[in-house]
């Protein structure tokens, strides 16, 4: 089969720029020239939930129109619905891709080439009875495979209290066996979702249960933050480009801001919700991860290992949170009523399944602070909230003022403003720097003095290369299949993460709020968290 060709770069980005093919890793040595995944058979267990058609079939069908799976690839879903088989099954994915705002067109030739690849199996993956019939449903699909392309990947779509017996039962019967050997061919890997495990002792918990049954190589702990592009990028645009990185610390910069901000509300999910949190939901894994790729040391390879090393000095270095320090560094707040794009929204506590007493915070804003030589002194500002004016993630790092400014001031009609680095991850992927202009015009002969504005140097990923990013799914189910790991959490990532946040989760239950600050929906936040930004660095950012 042919390798996808490279697209085209537009004119205006140059003759000498030229664009690999968007799915070939940038990290691994091994796989400089892959083009397509190797042969292997996906299992999902948790098949009629939603995140598999909302996610998993539109990155999997996206896979295949870009011919990008292996000429063998098959899909096995798992689900408790006894009813249905392989014809109702690609019937629903079919129904599911039609309404999917991540297939942009629905290829009829594409998907009558891959329904043939779909098949289900009803069965309860908490039962092991269920595991005899999978095991035999695989013996059909891969009958005329040699053993060692009996590849096999399964990925856990379920909710997190059901992990740890959908793993002793993948180990038990023998569908995972533990593999030392990465190179080890047929090979067997886990995918599990996030969240991985509700604390610091959760977490350890189930990652010694996992690496007792399986490898560390054999085990994908998914966080489809770092499938964006951009996040990817952070990499590159720090170590690829030699302007940046002499800047990249306590001298230069002046702080960082790092938002994850949405729209919506808890929807549907009120009683997930309550349990886990805005800190549970995004700084545990996504924020963190942000910040870690942020705040990295240059990795001596751009290998999995290598990568992950670095991140998680970073999170180590970060100073602990404390009973002493948390009412100073630390915002919590819950929406309430009020209107997102012109639409009358309700408060938190009045969703259904929320209680109408809640601690639970819709908002959470932190100030942190990496104890290391290159970062010590600059405060790396966190936020994330629900019912915020605009659904947006993205890093800024704020540079230092110049330290004599000799434009501006009374009569310029302009206080100059120190230079942002923006890199966007969601939505409109790209990056902005901001930086001061002279004001064209002959004024400054008759004032005596130079107008400053500032402006936007912007780059955009679909302006620049004529077509939106991949989804993060499609990158990562892509990785998993070629073996790449640098875009999972690897097992002392997790604990160091969850070590930093275990301290905010107890001390929040310990202290409840009185009353909880709130912030009306559509609004940047609360008052409070202005304050906690603005008292040294003038106020937060509005993307």
């Amino acid at each position: 089969m042919t390798a996808p060709q490279p697209n085209p770069v537009p004119e205006h980005i140059g003759a000498r720029m030229r664009m690999a093919p968007r799915h070939h890793t940038m990290y691994g040595e091994k796989l400089p020239h892959m083009a397509q995944a190797e042969h292997c058979t996906m299992v999902i267990f948790g098949a009629t939930g939603d995140l598999t058609k909302r996610k998993l079939f539109p990155a999997l069908y996206q896979l295949a129109e870009e011919h990008l799976l292996g000429p063998g690839f098959a899909v096995l879903a798992v689900g408790r619905e006894s009813s249905l088989d392989d014809a109702s099954f690609r019937e629903r994915m079919r129904a599911a891709l039609g309404e999917s705002d991540e297939v942009k067109r629905l290829d009829d030739e594409v998907w009558k080439a891959f329904e043939k690849r779909i098949f289900f199996v009803g069965g309860d993956a908490t039962d092991a009875a269920a595991y005899e019939g999978i095991k035999r449903k695989l013996d059909e699909i891969e009958s005329e495979c040699v053993p060692a392309e009996r590849n096999r990947f399964f990925y856990l779509a379920v909710p997190p209290s059901v992990f740890e017996p959908i793993v002793r039962l993948l180990s038990s019967s023998g569908l995972v066996p533990r593999i030392e050997d990465p190179e080890h061919r047929p090979w067997a890997r886990v995918v599990v979702e996030k969240p991985f495990g509700h604390s610091l002792a959760t977490a350890r918990a189930l990652n010694q249960l996992v690496l007792s049954l399986f490898a560390e190589h054999q085990v994908y702990r998914i966080d489809h933050f770092l499938g964006k592009e951009t996040v990817q990028n952070v990499l590159v645009l720090r170590f690829a480009n030699s302007i940046f990185e002499p800047l990249w610390n306590r001298r230069w910069v002046s702080h960082v801001e790092i938002t994850a901000a949405e729209t919506v509300g808890v929807e549907a999910r009120g009683k997930y919700y309550e349990e886990a949190g805005v800190v549970r939901d995004m700084f545990q894994n996504h924020l963190l991860q942000l910040l870690a790729l942020t705040a990295m040391e240059p990795p001596s390879a751009m290998t999995a290992d290598a990568v992950r090393d670095e991140k998680v000095k970073v999170l180590r270095s970060i100073r602990w949170l404390t009973p002493e320090t948390i009412p100073a560094n630390t915002v919590r707040a819950q929406y309430g009523a009020g209107k997102v794009k012109d639409k009358d929204v309700s408060g938190y506590r009045d969703e259904p399944d929320v209680s109408k007493d809640s601690q639970t915070p819709t908002y959470a804003a932190v100030r942190f602070h990496v104890d290391n030589w290159r970062w010590k002194g600059v405060p790396f500002y966190v936020r994330s909230g629900k019912r915020l004016p605009k659904r947006v993630s993205e890093i800024a790092v704020h540079f230092q003022a110049p330290p004599h400014l000799m434009f501006g001031g009374p009569g310029a009609g302009h206080n100059l403003e120190p230079n942002v680095l923006v890199m966007r991850v969601q939505p409109n992927e790209g990056v902005s720097l901001n930086f001061e202009v002279k004001v064209p015009g002959a004024a400054v002969a008759l004032t005596q003095e130079v107008e400053v504005a500032p402006v936007d140097m912007d780059f955009a990923y679909a302006e620049a290369f004529g077509e939106t990013a991949a989804p993060a799914y499609e990158t990562l189910l892509l990785d998993v299949m070629i073996g790449e790991m640098t875009l999972f959490t690897r097992s002392d990532e997790v604990e160091a993460a969850w070590r930093l946040i275990d301290p905010l989760l107890d001390y929040w239950e310990k202290h409840p709020a009185s009353p909880m600050p709130t912030y009306a929906a559509g609004s940047w936040g609360p008052c409070e968290a202005d304050e906690l930004i603005k008292r040294e660095n003038g106020g937060w950012r509005e993307p």
